[in-house]
């Protein structure tokens, strides 16, 4: 996640506060120097982290913390609020008719976001269009015809044209049958003067509701040139952040939003449409201190459902009607694996992400849960119809039978199936659960963080 380093610093820097009930002011001093030191660590430029330093100082001193309220628990309110006052609110971007112009120098990521961008309109029910603009850059309209295509969205390109602009005017003709037209300009290897004249050119022409800076998580303190750069040439009304799977430290991000005056529109992770979210200051804030984000989660759930249940005609809600099957616990696989990295979810989870059990486990434990997952998928392409809906048939001979098919040990076919029972017996816990008893559970996870961990063996085939 973006700036998970900064996030892993200031939560060990919290940390030192544990067991106090009360701080001094040696306290605060000594938190607020490693929050300073995590903040330039992450390249958040040197002007604002005085000023948010500052201002976590003075309020940590001055405000009493609420009865029955830890140091810690105190301090960490107050990161958090100011942090997400930082960030600021999410740019607008209302689900209506209108054009986006995307900005941003080469190597940002502005064709992959563009098609990122389309896919996320199309699934909210409108009808986005990419415009390609790009004739500076080799392979630029190829790639952007492809990004479309798996985002299953209208295109247009002109591979022969010369001219950025005509392609502009063009572009919007041809698809002005869409709902959202996402303009992609070219890029530069630096902030040179044709490529501001050209933006200037195509923002006249095309005449945007919305510009949006595109930025490489990566990209530092340059990050603060660049933003000021393109605010003057074009207006900039948000920020995307993409590459958010990498090292990057992002703290340009911060820098670019103070920069511009703008805010945070979207983050993207990950080479495929679907690795992009909407950016909501609240859930990532709390993402980057250890606290979950339980509505971004539950929006990725509900997505990933819903396209498991189109593919496979697979309804989620028989399950708490009738009999758990293998075929469930597949299709369950498939909704996990369309949710995205694993350890992005875990961080949406309250006690599971920054600060909790995901620090406990090893580097490679994810690695080792996804080829848990596609060794499970293996073994049960081996099984016939009857088995998968059935599986208390598979006896041992099966087993061996099954074990032959997917080129595995017995064990495995072992190991899949007890991880089904465990399932099974998880999920008749919770047909007997009413609304009260789901929401008491949910509130639980939010308020105490840690407890949301026991019951994860459940959870499909996240257990050793």
């Amino acid at each position: 996640m973006v700036l998970d380093n900064l996030g892993s610093s200031l939560r060990d820097s919290l940390d030192d506060l544990r067991g106090k009930s009360r701080i001094d002011e040696e306290d605060v001093e000594n938190v607020v120097r490693e929050i300073q030191r995590s903040l330039l660590s992450a390249d958040v430029e040197t002007d604002l982290v005085m000023q948010l330093s500052g201002d976590i100082e003075q309020r940590a001193l001055e405000e009493e913390p609420p009865g029955g309220t830890t140091a810690r628990d105190h301090v960490l309110r107050i990161v958090y609020e100011e942090l997400v006052d930082l960030v600021g609110e999410s740019t607008e971007v209302p689900l209506e008719n209108q054009t986006i112009l995307l900005a941003g120098l080469q190597g940002s990521g502005k064709t992959t976001s563009a098609a990122k961008m389309a896919w996320w309109f199309s699934k909210k029910g409108l009808r986005p269009a990419v415009i390609q603009t790009d004739t500076f850059r080799p392979g630029a309209y190829d790639q952007a015809k492809q990004m479309a295509e798996r985002a299953e969205v209208s295109f247009y390109g002109d591979p022969d044209a010369e001219d950025p602009v005509q392609i502009a005017r063009d572009g919007l003709e041809a698809t002005e049958e869409a709902d959202v037209h996402i303009v992609d300009t070219a890029g530069r290897h630096a902030l040179e003067e044709d490529l501001i004249a050209e933006i200037e050119e195509i923002e006249r022409v095309v005449d945007p509701d919305r510009s949006l800076l595109v930025l490489d998580a990566a990209i530092g303190q340059g990050a603060k040139d660049q933003a000021q750069e393109f605010e003057r040439a074009i207006g900039i009304d948000g920020v995307v952040v993409t590459k958010l799977d990498g090292t990057a430290k992002g703290g340009g991000a911060l820098t670019a939003v103070n920069e511009t005056g703008s805010s945070i529109a979207f983050l993207g992770s990950g080479e495929t449409v679907q690795d992009i979210e909407r950016f909501e200051p609240n859930g990532f804030i709390s993402r980057l201190l250890g606290m979950g984000d339980l509505k971004q989660l539950s929006e990725r759930v509900e997505r990933a459902m819903e396209e498991t249940q189109e593919e496979d005609d697979w309804d989620p809600e028989d399950m708490m009607e009738g009999d758990f099957t293998l075929v469930d616990m597949r299709n369950q696989m498939k909704a996990m694996d369309r949710m995205g990295p694993l350890d992005q979810v875990f961080d949406m989870i309250p006690g599971l992400g920054g600060g909790g059990l995901m620090d406990q486990l090893p580097d490679d434990a994810m690695d080792v849960t996804k080829d848990r997952m596609r060794n499970f998928e293996v073994i049960m392409d081996s099984m016939t119809d009857r088995e998968l809906e059935d599986p208390n048939r598979i006896g041992q001979d099966r087993r061996e039978r099954i074990a032959r098919g997917a080129g595995v040990d017995v064990e495995r076919v072992d190991e899949l199936l007890d991880q089904y029972q465990m399932m099974k017996r998880t999920l008749e816990q919770f047909q007997g659960m009413g609304d009260g008893d789901m929401q008491r559970m949910m509130q639980k996870m939010q308020q105490g963080g840690g407890g949301g961990g026991g019951g994860m063996g459940g959870m499909g085939p996240f257990g050793d």
